[in-house]
């Protein structure tokens, strides 16, 4: 007899979703599949959109692992789900390096699968990289 394993499962009871992860290749994979986990159930997200969200969202989370890394300090993944609109925030604590449009594999993605995306600075020490898909 094999022994079932059971399985995380996050019903969206709330049209926001927030997590507060490590900035290391753990979190980032953490990030993403609770985000999915989210996302999956939401019937009024097409397949498309979701798939999109969880490039955006790899892309978004390793940035923020990677360039906006700083030693002890987390960062934050947010989805929130408005009327024919899904945004994506990650906030990391460099504040001070913003990206630049165009510098990068990971950011070109970002651009195609988005129908919008930018930064907003603060607060101090932090910024936050969001995008938007349209439903």
């Amino acid at each position: 007899m094999t022994e079932e394993i059971p399985t995380l499962q996050l019903i969206p009871t709330t049209d926001q979703f927030d997590i507060q992860l490590s900035p290391t290749p753990r979190g980032v994979r953490l990030a993403r599949l609770l985000a999915v986990e989210w996302l999956r159930p939401r019937r009024d997200l097409p397949y498309a959109v979701t798939e999109a969200a969880a490039q955006i969202i790899a892309e978004l989370t390793t940035n923020a692992a990677t360039h906006g890394r700083v030693a002890g300090r987390d960062f934050r993944l947010a989805l929130r789900a408005h009327p024919g609109l899904l945004r994506i925030e990650v906030s990391d604590t460099r504040g001070d390096d913003l990206p630049e449009p165009h510098s990068g594999r990971g950011l070109l993605l970002v651009e195609a699968l988005a129908d919008r995306w930018g930064t907003t600075p603060g607060p101090v020490p932090r910024k936050t990289v969001w995008a938007e898909l349209d439903l």
